[in-house]
């Protein structure tokens, strides 16, 4: 009984309202580790899938939820219940587009003006 304790079955829903899993993951796995079994498992037709980790929000009881954490740092209470099944909203950031890095590098020029009379 206590290896069913240590698990937490997890279910990952997407923008677009379809879901990956549910699956299994011990309470001791990394956020990181969540992320890449979501890169792993992401479905080929959809248009826009994330290509790296860093591409992946994770979003849990309202919080976005950081790499560097295990699932048993970011349980909510509501994951404790026998049997549930946690659900993860899944969000993918767009790649940055060259007009946005071409105009990032550029100064900004200021156009204040003081004048004293």
């Amino acid at each position: 009984m206590a290896a069913v304790q240590n698990q937490l079955e997890i279910k990952f829903r997407l923008t677009d309202g379809s879901d990956i899993g549910p699956k299994s993951f011990p309470v001791a796995s990394s956020v990181a580790n969540l992320k890449e079994s979501i890169l792993a498992q992401w479905p080929k037709e959809k248009e826009n899938g994330p290509r790296t980790v860093k591409d992946v929000k994770l979003i849990s009881a309202g919080k976005i939820l950081e790499n560097n954490r295990t699932l048993g740092e970011c349980q909510s209470p509501l994951c404790e219940i026998p049997g549930g099944v946690t659900t993860m909203h899944v969000i993918v950031q767009p790649p940055s587009s060259d007009k946005e890095k071409k105009g990032g590098s550029q100064p900004k020029e200021n156009k204040c003006l003081c004048v004293i009379l």
